[in-house]
């Protein structure tokens, strides 16, 4: 008796270690998301503070990041890792074309979700590459036409107020210093419209329109959960409490894993 109390507090040390071991580890993260961004030109500044942002996010809502600036090391197999890929800035031309295969793949198999910013609708011929395709159907089967070069604040105004993504938002709010791209049509007719900008606020007026402009939008005819969102071009945009809401909660609905096969 003597010999198993003697031995008795040294087994609950031991356990409480354990335990307190286990606790100390790091959960298992929810996701693992594939970032792939632009390194240079004009947009930079605004990559540079997203991934101050996303770092922070991922730390708080345990999800990892990596972070791409090419295409070259995207393959069907190196996707199947990520269960979210975000588009961040990065234009829709010049990609390998293992790359292009792998992702047209991603989206129709529904392998992960996907948000592209801003620059992921420069959609035309540039630098000497012809449009992709797929990507402007997958984007409502729009083409390039126009900017704000001098930029302009403009009102988004929400359509699909139920919709997640818009959770926590108020039905209009202001996007600072934006450069409102234009198209050579709406993608209304291909794609589901969340929201929209009204081009008669642009705060200087400008003559750069196009009537019936959406500016978040996903294309309910693909498996993977997706939400294009234009507005991208500001670092001052992670400063704008609407703004990283909504980037927050489309992250968090296009990451979540289709049930059932069903979204």
């Amino acid at each position: 008796m003597k010999q198993y109390w003697a031995v008795l507090p040294v087994t609950v040390i031991s356990c409480f270690l354990f335990l307190s071991s286990l606790a100390q580890q790091p959960a298992k993260p929810r996701f693992k998301a594939l970032v792939l961004y632009e390194n240079g030109g004009h947009h930079i500044a605004y990559s540079t503070e997203a991934k101050v942002w996303l770092n922070q996010l991922a730390l708080d809502s345990n999800f990892t990041i990596q972070y791409l600036i090419g295409t070259d090391s995207i393959t069907e197999d190196f996707l199947q890792q990520y269960q979210l890929f975000i588009q961040l800035d990065y234009a829709p031309y010049a990609w390998k074309d293992k790359a292009v295969k792998a992702f047209e793949q991603y989206i129709e198999k529904g392998r992960g979700g996907w948000i592209g910013f801003h620059h992921a609708t420069l959609l035309g011929e540039f630098d000497g590459y012809k449009m992709w395709q797929w990507f402007s159907s997958f984007m409502g089967g729009i083409q390039f036409k126009n900017y704000i070069p001098d930029f302009a604040d403009g009102t988004v105004q929400i359509e699909d107020t139920l919709n997640p993504i818009m959770k926590g938002l108020p039905h209009n709010f202001t996007i600072n210093k934006e450069e409102w791209y234009t198209y050579d049509k709406s993608p209304r007719e291909n794609v589901h419209v969340i929201a929209r900008v009204s081009e008669a606020s642009y705060n200087p007026p400008s003559k750069v329109n196009m009537g019936d402009h959406p500016v978040v939008w996903t294309n309910l005819k693909y498996p993977a959960r997706n939400v294009y969102i234009f507005m991208g071009h500001s670092p001052e945009l992670f400063k704008d409490a609407n703004y990283t809401t909504l980037f927050r909660n489309a992250i968090f609905w296009a990451a979540e894993k289709n049930k059932n096969g069903k979204k």
